[in-house]
């Protein structure tokens, strides 16, 4: 059987295994092939695990004893915050230079029980705090359709493996848009789950009341059979919801959708041009879909960057020197911390620290933070108004396609803006998916471009199920 990684999918693969067409080896392999020979220029990956051969040895023992499953030798790559005993899991920062996991996070784990095949840990955004894989301290990646073009990000690294056939399937984590924005800058499918669906457990925290583990994959069904196996209550994490909890009757043959009004004025002409086609391609489909006033969600971005900067001058204080992470020692216990964090982490983690510590200092927090946490509330309630009437919200994934290296970075506020439809879904909790929509011409580059479905919590299985019926139109 020939195998060509280009279109290949989890249940193709997981066929041609069962059937003996391939091997494990083999198909690993193959993926390895890949990374030779694009990670140099790509800069997808910053290491790769160590223990390769033995996972391929075990994941093949599997078919031969008959216990493998639909993941059982499919090749994955790991973002780098997430940890897998034994492995590098730096968050792309110094701060985590060379640090080896001491536990195995909780989904890694249960896709080991499956017998994945991790290949190794994927560039990221320095503790997933950029939307271009620009801020990561061991160099940016690059957009595998054009070289001279970001990711997205801040799982950056993750979409661009499964884009340049580095890995047949990715895990990210999603803050205001890290899995579905590279997602659909890349030109794949990324899920971000409802809040506590998934456990947190060994994720290098960025902004715990937002941070969801999520898949990268070719396709939704791919992305369904990846979360169902990761998805699940956890005793390590206590945010994580009852198995009884979860919606798992989907049996429409079509959905209400709700487009906001007037919140796609700022999407770039080509993009608008694209998502239009595509929902007209919805509406023939027997779908119906209306545009519908949410003026809260206009809030989403300013309320994330208040909410979001908190947590991480939170979650970024263990690293001081003395506890976690790389030490500069100083003059005085105060230089040492200086100085760790000062040569530690990079410009955009410094920026959003100080901006959050800010927000949450005496005299500011009721101006900003408390603010910001009455408006999530609002847009929470708003959106359970749509619900009663629609499934899904739905948006272009992003304003624009990929940008070239440089063009926002100098402009965080250029760089924010590119969140401003994903930042609702991790704000209010629900469940939302990128998936490709079409092309833009950008330079002679056809660029990919995503279209997000949002939809209620703890309905991630309607969500999987309007991006498949929406990608076999």
């Amino acid at each position: 059987m020939s195998i060509t990684l280009q279109t290949l999918t989890i249940t193709e693969a997981h066929k041609a295994l069962l059937a003996g067409d391939i091997t494990v080896r083999a198909l690993v392999d193959m993926y390895l092939a890949v990374i030779e020979e694009k990670n140099e220029e790509l800069n997808v990956y910053l290491t790769l695990h160590t223990d390769i051969d033995d996972q391929v040895e075990r994941a093949q023992q599997m078919f031969t004893n008959g216990t493998a499953t639909e993941l059982t030798g499919i090749p994955c790559a790991l973002k780098a915050n997430l940890m897998r005993k034994g492995q590098v899991a730096n968050a792309s920062s110094r701060i985590l230079e060379n640090y080896q996991a001491t536990y195995t996070a909780t989904v890694v784990q249960k896709l080991e029980d499956q017998g994945v095949v991790f290949l190794g840990a994927t560039n990221m955004d320095e503790f997933a705090m950029g939307s271009s894989t620009e801020n990561s301290a061991y160099g940016a990646t690059k957009n595998p359709h054009d070289v001279t073009r970001v990711p997205g990000g801040s799982s950056g690294g993750s979409a661009a493996a499964v884009s340049a056939d580095m890995a047949l399937c990715a895990l990210g984590t999603d803050t205001g848009g890290s899995i579905r924005q590279p997602a659909a800058l890349c030109g794949n499918v990324g899920l971000k789950t409802t809040y506590g669906g998934v456990s947190r457990y060994g994720a290098i925290a960025m902004g715990s009341s937002l941070d969801q583990i999520g898949p990268f994959a070719k396709n939704a069904v791919d992305a369904r059979i990846i979360w169902n196996a990761i998805r699940g209550q956890d005793e390590h994490d206590m945010t994580t919801i009852s198995n009884d909890y979860w919606d798992t009757t989907v049996n429409k043959d079509v959905y209400s959708i709700a487009i906001p009004e007037g919140f796609l004025d700022g999407v770039e002409p080509a993009v608008l041009e694209v998502f239009n086609t595509a929902v007209l391609k919805l509406e023939q489909a027997g779908h119906s879909i209306n545009r519908v006033p949410m003026p809260s969600l206009t809030y989403g971005l300013p309320v994330y960057y208040v909410v979001m900067p908190a947590e991480v001058s939170s979650n970024l204080a263990r690293y001081d020197g003395i506890r976690y992470g790389k030490q500069v020692l100083g003059d005085t216990l105060l230089d040492t911390y200086v100085k760790t964090k000062s040569q530690g982490f990079g410009a955009e983690s410094k920026r959003r620290i100080m901006l959050g510590t800010y927000v949450l200092s005496a005299g500011y927090a009721d101006k900003f933070y408390t603010q910001a946490l009455a408006l999530k509330e609002k847009m929470k309630q708003d959106l359970e108004e749509v619900y009663k009437t629609y499934d899904f919200v739905l948006t272009p994934t992003t304003p624009t396609a990929a940008f070239k290296f440089g063009e926002k970075s100098s402009d965080p506020l250029q760089m924010y803006l590119e969140d401003i439809f994903t930042v609702s879904a991790n704000i209010v909790g629900v469940p939302a998916i990128s998936v490709p929509m079409g092309t833009v011409n950008l330079d002679g580059s056809d660029m990919p471009v995503g279209m997000q479905f949002m939809g209620r919590h703890s309905e991630d299985l309607a969500v999987l199920d309007i991006a498949e019926k929406f990608e076999n139109l």
